[in-house]
C-alpha cells in the first residue's frame, strides 16, 4: 500500500498514540481552542475518524489568553493500560496551568475532571510497567522520570523522588520525552532542537528505569534538517507496536509554501514505519519522513468499514441544523455560552463588545484550514443596524493576524468590506454600501493568496479583496497552531449585542 504524508492535515501538533484490540486512538496538541484535545481512532494507521475531544467541560480546563498561539494545551500523552485510557497533558498559563491526567473507560464517551499532579514542567507521559509500577517522564530543567502511585479508582495518591536522567545529544529544548520497555530494556525518546528547521528526535536505552542512559549511536533517529525533502521540522514523536508485531512512529512536521520557508497549516501528523537494527528502532527512510511511503506491513482496513464521525480532510457542509457542534468546530478559549446557539434555524452567534482583534472570549466559531488549496463558503443574516455591528468570515491565525470579509454598520451604513490585520497595521482596504442584511461568503486559498467573494443569488462570484498568504504564516506572527477559518460576530461600542443567523457553511478542498 501507498500512503501519503500527512495523515491528519492542518494543524495537529505533538501526536501521541496507543492501540487496543479495537484499533489505534491518537491525540495531539489544542493550545488555546476548545474543545481541547482532538481524539482520533484508526484501524489501519492511515485512515482516521475524530471521534470528539479530551476535554469538552469547564470543570476540566480554564484556558488563559494573554499570548495568543502560545498558552493552552501542549503535548498530550494517550496511554491505555487494564482497560483504561489515559490522557496527561501541561496546561500552560493562567491560574490553572500545571500537569494532569483524565482517564476514561469508553473514548467515545466523556472523560474524568483532571487529576492534577506536583510536577513541574511540561510534556508529560506515562509508563505502566509489566511490574504493576507507574512512571511519569516530564521536561523541566532536563528530563526526568519518576515513580508515581494511583489509587483504584485513578486518583493520585504519591509521588517519587525526581530521577534527572539524560538530556539528549546536545541540541536545543530537549523535551517530549516518551518511556518504552521493550525487551526487557528501557527505551527513552525525546524531541530535541526546538520545534523548527532543526528539529529532530533522538532516544536512549537502559537495563534500569533510572539510568544510566546509553545513547543511540545512529542519533538522532528521527530528522528532516538539512535535506530538500518537502516535510520540514519532522520530530515529537511517539512509537507504537500493531498486533502484528510491526512497529510506526507518529510524529510532526510542516509543509511550507515556498521559499524563503514559510508555513500556514500548522505542524501536521505524519505516519512512518519503523524497523529495528541493533537493538535500536530506525524511523522511516533512513531516519527521514518522506511525503509518499510505500509499504506492505499497515495492518488490514474492514473494507465493509463506514465512518461515523468527521474525516480531517474531508469535504463538510454544516447546515447547523442539529444542537450539536460538528466535531471540526472550536472557539478560541473556554466559550461564553450566552454568545452561541445552535437552533432549527441555525448557528446563532450573539456578538459581544469582543471584536475579531480582541484576545479574549467571543462570538467566534473556528474550524482548521486543512489544505493549502480550498473554498469555504457561509451564508447569514446580520439584522443589527447599531454602529459598530459586525459579522463576517475570516482567515484567522490570531487576533493580530488575520483577514476577513465582513457586514459592517458604519456612518449609519449597512457595508460590505474587506479588511486585513498583520501585527499593529490594520486596514479596512475594501467597503461598499450593501442593502441586503443577507450575504454568502466565499474564501478561496492558494499556496499564494487567500481571496475573498460574495455571490449574487444566481451564484456567481463578485470579488471582495485578497491577502498574501505569507503574511499568515508562523514565520509571520505566529507560534505553535495554524490557519483557522472563522466565523464570527461583533457589537458596537453602544450596542447591546448583535444577534446573527449563520445557516450554512461548507469546506470543500481543491486538490
Amino acid at each position: 500500500m501507498t500512503y501519503t504524508n500527512p495523515i491528519l492535515p492542518g494543524f495537529h501538533p505533538d501526536p501521541s498514540i496507543c492501540r487496543t484490540d479495537d484499533g489505534f486512538f491518537l491525540v495531539t496538541s489544542s493550545f488555546e481552542y476548545f474543545p481541547g484535545i482532538p481524539l482520533f481512532h484508526s484501524a489501519d494507521l492511515v485512515h482516521w475518524e475524530q471521534i470528539g475531544h479530551v476535554l469538552t467541560r469547564d470543570t476540566q480546563v480554564t484556558l488563559a489568553h494573554g499570548a495568543p498561539n502560545c498558552l493552552g494545551i501542549y503535548a498530550p500523552t494517550i496511554r491505555y493500560h487494564d482497560g483504561v485510557f489515559y490522557c496527561i497533558v501541561t496546561n500552560v498559563g493562567g491560574d490553572h496551568s500545571g500537569n494532569f491526567f483524565v482517564w476514561t473507560d469508553n473514548p467515545y464517551g466523556e472523560w474524568s475532571d483532571p487529576v492534577w499532579l506536583p510536577f513541574e514542567g511540561i510534556d508529560p507521559s506515562l509508563l505502566f510497567d509489566d511490574d504493576g509500577k507507574i512512571y511519569y517522564s516530564g521536561t523541566d530543567k532536563g528530563i526526568y522520570i519518576a515513580e508515581i502511585r494511583l489509587d483504584d479508582r485513578h486518583r493520585f495518591t504519591a509521588a517519587g523522588e525526581k530521577h534527572y536522567v539524560w538530556n539528549g545529544s546536545g541540541g536545543n529544548n530537549p523535551e517530549g520525552p516518551h518511556l518504552y520497555k521493550i525487551n526487557d530494556m528501557y527505551y527513552l525518546m525525546i524531541a530535541e532542537g526546538g520545534t523548527e528547521y532543526c528539529h529532530m528526535e533522538t532516544i536512549a536505552r537502559s537495563r534500569d528505569i533510572y539510568g544510566p542512559y546509553e545513547a543511540c549511536p545512529r542519533n538522532p533517529i528521527l530528522t528532516n534538517r538539512s535535506t530538500e525533502l518537502p516535510i520540514k521540522a519532522a520530530g515529537h514523536a511517539d512509537l507504537v507496536e500493531d498486533a502484528a508485531g510491526n512497529w510506526w512512529a507518529v510524529c510532526l512536521g510542516i509543509r511550507p509554501l515556498g521559499y524563503p520557508f514559510r508555513h500556514n497549516l500548522g505542524r501536521e501528523t505524519m505516519l512512518a514505519p519503523v524497523v529495528w537494527r541493533d537493538g535500536w528502532p530506525v524511523i522511516g527512510e533512513d531516519g527521514h519522513i518522506t511525503q509518499t511511503v510505500s509499504t506492505a506491513l499497515l495492518p488490514d482496513r474492514n473494507p465493509d468499514f463506514q465512518s461515523r464521525f468527521y474525516i480531517p480532510g474531508s469535504s463538510v457542509t454544516d447546515l447547523f441544523d442539529t444542537a450539536q457542534m460538528h466535531l471540526s468546530w472550536n472557539t478560541i478559549y473556554n466559550p461564553l455560552q450566552e454568545c452561541f446557539s445552535f437552533t432549527p434555524d441555525g448557528l446563532i452567534l450573539h456578538g459581544n463588545h469582543c471584536g475579531i482583534s480582541e484576545d479574549s472570549r467571543k462570538a467566534l466559531l473556528c474550524r482548521r484550514q486543512e489544505h493549502f488549496d480550498f473554498t469555504a463558503e457561509v451564508s447569514f443574516c446580520m439584522k443589527g443596524t447599531a454602529e459598530g455591528d459586525e459579522a463576517g468570515l475570516s482567515i484567522y491565525m490570531n487576533n493580530r493576524h488575520h483577514y476577513e470579509a465582513a457586514l459592517l454598520i458604519k456612518n449609519g451604513r449597512r457595508q460590505l468590506v474587506l479588511r486585513r490585520q498583520i501585527g499593529s497595521l490594520t486596514a479596512i482596504e475594501q467597503a461598499v454600501d450593501y442593502e441586503s442584511d443577507s450575504v454568502t461568503l466565499r474564501l478561496c486559498g492558494s499556496r499564494e493568496t487567500y481571496a475573498f467573494s460574495r455571490l449574487t443569488p444566481q451564484g456567481s462570484p463578485v470579488p471582495v479583496g485578497s491577502g498574501e498568504a505569507q503574511y499568515l504564516t508562523t514565520e509571520a506572527g505566529g507560534c505553535f497552531t495554524g490557519n483557522y477559518i472563522a466565523l464570527y460576530a461583533s457589537c458596537g461600542e453602544a450596542s447591546r449585542g448583535n444577534d446573527v443567523i449563520f445557516s450554512r457553511f461548507s469546506y470543500l478542498p481543491l486538490h
